[in-house]
């Protein structure tokens, strides 16, 4: 029987209505300093124990930004302390695998319709060029973040209109084949099309359209921000394990509770398992990385990879052998949006020490020396470890 104190947060969680109205600087939407730059998953403790992929990013984000003349510089301020690395999800920002989060990056902001003034943020999902998630250091990645946060930006916002619920698109690309994490197109193409629909006189930004269109990961930084803001709006209620944060940082994975909001509980991170695209030895795979661990501890993603096909033809070798169990045993229940497909949400710690494990996660895997990108893409196996140490932190 599920604990009164975890129902009472995921009924919290499911009363939401995700909407995605506006874009707003980290600056403006967080308060952070310009000498701040926000990563995925848990704090690193020190500079020196920042993974090589998120250290190339964070190099890349501090030349954007103007804290450094090139990425040399960038990096003995970030050794020396000068610029800091913090937890996205501590300022209610989620960002994907290598990512990080500058002052002046616009963000998509998503608050939810029912209560106002609750937001989560996540940078625009740079699509297959070099991105920043994928933890290389260059200037093409340079070029594009520039591109990313002023014409995508753009043409993105003059389609917004009045905003945009997101749980109707995630249900539509459910129902079309997505996982809303690993695989995405399909919910991408509906958002793409709506933003054609709504934009005055259609898109004419040729080039930010082939990229749209040619970008399935598209909708999936505005999939973790809407999950992250049902998790938020479940913080907060005492003796509650209903799991509010997940993510890793290549070096360590960690969750956080309802009941214990802000406490990190973390585990070193292995790398997911699967095939690689590129020809490297497997002993290049980083650890676990990325926020977009959020979905899996939500419900979706691999934990919802039978109503996937595509993924779990691609990954299901990759799957524990207790996966099926796993998902019925750490789902909570239903969201009203989608009780026709019979998907539970939701997850807790007390759910993950029962059956011995944390949820299933799809993840991309990149490189850990931070030159050849995403490797491939795998299952990372959550072990039980930090779920039992937030259920003997609740209970002390």
């Amino acid at each position: 029987m599920l604990h009164p104190a975890d129902q009472m947060a995921f009924d919290r969680a499911m009363v939401t209505q995700p909407v995605w109205n506006r874009f707003n600087t980290a600056s403006d939407a967080v308060n952070l300093p310009q000498n701040v730059l926000l990563h995925a998953g848990p704090a690193f403790g020190s500079p020196e124990k920042i993974t090589t992929p998120i250290l190339n990013s964070a190099c890349v984000a501090a030349v954007y930004e103007g804290l450094a003349r090139d990425f040399d510089q960038a990096e003995a301020m970030i050794l020396k302390g000068e610029i800091l690395l913090q937890p996205a999800q501590d300022h209610d920002v989620v960002t994907p695998l290598a990512a990080v989060v500058s002052a002046s990056m616009p963000l998509h902001t998503v608050y939810d319709a029912w209560r106002g003034q609750n937001r989560v943020f996540a940078p625009i999902n740079g699509g297959a060029r070099p991105s920043l998630r994928l933890g290389m250091r260059s200037e093409a990645v340079l070029d594009h973040i520039r591109w990313l946060n002023t014409r995508v930006m753009d043409v993105l916002h003059s389609g917004l209109a009045e905003g945009m619920a997101l749980v109707p698109l995630a249900v539509v690309g459910l129902a079309g084949g997505d996982d809303c994490h690993g695989r995405t197109p399909v919910a991408g193409r509906a958002l793409v099309d709506e933003l054609i629909d709504r934009t005055p006189n259609g898109i004419t930004d040729d080039k930010v359209l082939d990229f749209m269109r040619a970008s399935p990961s598209l909708f999936l930084n505005l999939w973790m921000a809407a999950t992250k803001i049902m998790m938020k709006l479940a913080e907060g209620v005492e003796g509650s394990s209903f799991v509010t944060a997940a993510g890793g940082n290549g070096r360590d994975v960690g969750i956080q509770v309802s009941g214990l909001p802000g406490q990190w509980f973390t585990v070193p991170a292995t790398p997911p398992r699967g095939n690689f695209d590129v020809d490297v030895p497997a002993s290049r795979a980083l650890g676990a990385i990325g926020d977009s661990a959020v979905v899996e501890a939500f419900g979706l993603g691999a934990m919802a990879i039978d109503h996937s096909p595509e993924q779990k033809k691609g990954l299901g070798a990759y799957l524990p052998d207790n996966a099926s169990a796993r998902t019925s045993g750490l789902s909570v229940g239903a969201h009203p949006y989608f009780q026709d497909m019979d998907i539970k949400l939701g997850s807790t710690a007390r759910g993950a020490v029962d059956q011995g494990a944390g949820p299933v996660i799809s993840l991309g895997i990149i490189d850990n020396e931070g030159t050849a990108g995403r490797l491939g893409g795998g299952i990372y196996d959550m072990p039980v470890d930090p779920f039992s140490a937030a259920i003997k932190a609740l209970t002390t």
